[in-house]
């Protein structure tokens, strides 16, 4: 009985230094390499009202994402969508883009960003222009 008592012992053992070694390796990883890109400052902010009839909309990410990949729609109110052009990326971390002649009302920025870990992140920036 003794020996299946050690037997077990040096299982839990050898267990309990494999969860360590992997925590170890994971702490090692750069965070870079799971870092989904999330939206962290955009202006127009979020629900936000607006002087128009031009706005400017800037997007900081929380990792680097790659503009040529990742697309920015404008949405009105009556369903319509049209594709915004994005300006030259003045930080990896960031797109810019310019919508002109817009009418008061309620708009939708929708942007979709391709993160340098290689995951797609979407999402939606209601706001308002007065």
């Amino acid at each position: 009985m003794k020996k299946t008592n050690r037997t077990f012992r040096v299982g839990e053992v050898f267990r309990a230094g494999l969860v360590i070694v992997v925590a170890a390796l994971l702490l090692l990883v750069p965070r870079s390499a799971w870092a989904h890109a999330i939206l962290v400052h955009s202006t127009p902010a979020i629900n936000a009202t607006v002087e128009g009839p031009d706005v400017a909309v800037e997007m900081k990410f929380s990792s680097r994402v790659d503009g040529a990949r990742s697309t920015v729609l404008l949405s009105t109110s009556d369903g319509k969508s049209k594709p915004l052009a994005l300006e030259h990326q003045s930080s990896p971390d960031t797109l810019t883009t310019r919508v002109t002649h817009l009418d008061p009302g309620k708009y939708s920025i929708q942007w979709q960003v391709l993160a340098t870990d290689g995951h797609v992140t979407r999402g939606e920036i209601p706001f308002h222009v007065k």
